[in-house]
């Protein structure tokens, strides 16, 4: 074959190279900028949820540095005058002979006894419910779901009737005991205990000659893990926030949470003669998000997978 012919069948053939080269080229940059677009237009949305997130808790820091006089008379998402944020916390604390420190101490007792004792009794109803079958199931799960759908602001007149006939009212008992209750807590251990926890590392247990109880408090526990802190997360929430309940169960303003004490504060303004401390309100109020904080921090590590390592046997 000639030079000639040799250049007429290789130059048609890198012509015809180039054109699908090119028009990958143009595809791939097209489908990275729209990855880009995509990615840019995301972080804009985080970026807005998170400043929206943290925008009160900002606005709650800065006036918690303020005086009485400069909170009302100044902008509200900056700092202003002498920081007062230490003189504030030491008022709260020790106004009214310290009452804000018997609230905190109300508010644990309530948070640890009801939203431990509820995540305790949603772990045996869940893992029961889950790993056992017995008569009446179906029932039992309608009736779990028919509880999730009820509010609870809905049960609290009830629930104040019947504490009223027992004698429990204006006690920590008319708090606690129906925060021990946790229809959606019990239904989410439930069908996360259903791939949790293998049956076939039941019957391993079982087989070694491990007992029910002992199953369940060295193995079961251990895979529920991760289900009980988001449950004991739901749960703690719930009973530090809660505010409802205890309004109409106490009237003793010793056994108040800190939810309704810091609602007494601020009502005073509106009584006559009534102490305007609405520094000591914003400084309380920030105070009593820095356990929740603290909690979900800590807690946040026991969210992961992989805990069924090594449990096989009992």
């Amino acid at each position: 074959m000639s030079t000639t012919d040799q250049a007429r069948v290789t130059v048609p053939e890198s012509h015809a190279k180039a054109p699908r080269m090119s028009r990958y080229t143009r595809t791939n940059k097209s489908n990275q900028g729209l990855h880009t677009k995509k990615s840019i237009l995301l972080t804009i949305i985080m970026g807005a949820l998170v400043l929206y997130s943290l925008l009160p808790l900002f606005w709650l820091f800065v006036n918690s540095t303020k005086t009485q006089a400069e909170l009302l008379n100044s902008f509200g998402l900056w700092f202003s005058g002498p920081n007062a944020l230490w003189d504030n916390i030491v008022a709260t604390v020790t106004y009214n002979d310290g009452v804000f420190v018997r609230w905190f101490g109300n508010t644990l007792m309530y948070v640890v006894v009801g939203a431990g004792g509820a995540t305790f009794l949603a772990a045996l109803g869940g893992y029961g419910l889950a790993k056992f079958n017995f008569p009446g199931k179906k029932a039992v799960f309608a009736v779990v779901l028919g509880a999730v759908a009820i509010p609870g602001t809905a049960l609290a007149v009830p629930t104040f009737l019947m504490f009223s006939q027992m004698g429990l009212t204006n006690t920590p008992w008319a708090v606690i005991l129906p925060s021990l209750i946790s229809p959606f807590g019990l239904y989410l251990i439930w069908t996360y205990a259903l791939d949790a926890v293998p049956t076939e590392v039941l019957e391993a247990a079982r087989m070694d000659g491990a007992g029910e109880f002992r199953t369940f408090f060295t193995i079961s526990l251990k895979l529920l893990a991760p289900g009980l802190v988001t449950v004991l997360l739901f749960t703690l929430v719930a009973t530090w926030n809660n505010y409802f309940l205890p309004l109409i169960m106490l009237s003793e303003p010793t056994w108040y949470p800190l939810t309704v004490g810091l609602k007494q504060w601020s009502n005073q303004a509106q009584t006559v003669g009534g102490d305007v401390i609405y520094n000591l309100v914003i400084t309380g109020s920030m105070l009593t998000i820095i356990p929740i904080v603290v909690a979900f921090l800590f807690l946040q590590r026991y969210w992961q997978s992989g805990l069924a390592a090594g449990s096989v046997k009992a």
